[in-house]
């Protein structure tokens, strides 16, 4: 690593971790005041505020790192230029594209330390904000624990098992209930059926077969097309034990998601999301060269306000794009691959174009 590269990357990293703090202080400000009236009205204590938030912080730092890496971009190459040391070394021999180096190489580590960033702290840093917020401040009960990719839910002299659980119909599938007499583990009954779906504050089952157990040699079987089961559990109750995606690694999700395509059902949702992890981490590399682009579009113009403008609104069209692709994804518009890597297909296209057309 010649001398140039390494103050190019000084600077580059120094401009990086000072946004990255300047936007998670923002961040956290912000979710401040749009959450303190839930947690004075739930009486919570000063620790599950602050353990809160601190649980939030690696979920800030995984939304906000490319826009960091974007601006840090802008902002390093755009004072090169402005104090003429890329016209130096231009001079000197040294094309934007070997200048431009320090600054690729530095965006594929970001991004492969976002990645794992991604699998082991922000997962295990979002159940933890969920459960002090569920659990610790507004007193909801969990009685479950999402294991093995199956939600296993203790109840009432019942224990019920689900493989899976879609909260944006509140519809459980594959499920069964085991009831037990009072005080002790003799089972009475079980209910198994294929899916259950909340509607008019109840739970209608499809596809129900119930065997109660008597006492005899045989238990006595019932079926029933579609029926109403009495559950005291809300699907807010069940989404306390279910895992959300930005609770699960990839690794994790893609093997929940073998699981669930093997039993037939549908995981469209689970793939954009799944590719989503990787596209989203990516994209570090592919806004170092919008911003390099940008910032050596027009020299000598502008400073520090018109970079970082220009790095937020692009960082706000990114993320404008890829929430509407994904949303086509889920709704099964887009596929899930296509769905995930839109928005980084369509920047990195009009990454090459405006990079193609600076002076090297």
């Amino acid at each position: 690593m010649t001398i140039i590269d390494r103050y190019i990357s000084r600077e580059f990293v120094k401009i990086f971790f000072l946004t990255m703090i300047s936007f998670t202080l923002l961040y956290l400000i912000v979710d401040f005041f749009g959450r303190i009236r839930m947690f004075l009205s739930n009486n919570a204590t000063f620790y599950q505020i602050a353990a809160h938030f601190f649980y939030g912080i690696p979920q800030i730092i995984s939304h906000t790192m490319p826009v960091a890496v974007l601006l840090a971009s802008l902002l390093t190459f755009g004072t090169l230029s402005r104090h003429n040391e890329i016209v130096a070394m231009r001079a000197s021999g040294l094309s934007l594209y070997r200048t431009a180096l320090p600054l690729l190489f530095l965006a594929g580590v970001i991004s492969a330390c976002a990645f794992l960033f991604n699998e082991f702290i922000t997962p295990f840093a979002n159940q933890k904000a969920k459960y002090i917020e569920f659990v610790e401040v507004k007193k909801q009960r969990k009685a479950g624990v999402f294991k093995q990719n199956q939600i296993w839910y203790r109840s009432k002299n019942a224990v019920y098992n689900f493989g899976i659980f879609v909260p944006e119909t509140n519809t459980l599938k594959k499920i069964t209930i085991n009831y037990f007499s009072p005080g002790s583990f003799n089972l009475v009954s079980r209910v198994d059926a294929r899916e259950a779906v909340w509607k008019n504050n109840q739970w209608v089952f499809t596809d129900v077969l119930i065997s109660k157990f008597t006492g005899g040699e045989f238990p006595v079987i019932e079926k029933a097309a579609s029926m109403v089961i009495d559950l005291p559990e809300r699907p807010s109750d069940i989404r306390i034990v279910q895992k959300d995606t930005d609770e699960m690694g990839f690794f994790e999700l893609r093997n929940y998601i073998k699981k669930i395509e093997s039993e037939g059902y549908d995981a469209t949702r689970y793939l954009v999301d799944m590719h989503g992890k990787i596209a989203f981490t990516l994209v570090n590399v592919i806004l170092v060269v919008l911003g390099i682009s940008f910032s050596l579009g027009s020299e000598r113009s502008g400073g520090v306000a018109r970079s970082i403008g220009t790095g937020v609104v692009i960082g706000f069209s990114y993320w404008i794009v890829f929430a509407l692709a994904v949303s086509l994804g889920r709704s099964l518009t887009l596929p899930p691959f296509l769905a995930a890597w839109s928005a980084n297909i369509v920047f990195a296209a009009a990454a090459a174009f405006l990079f193609m057309r600076v002076k090297t």
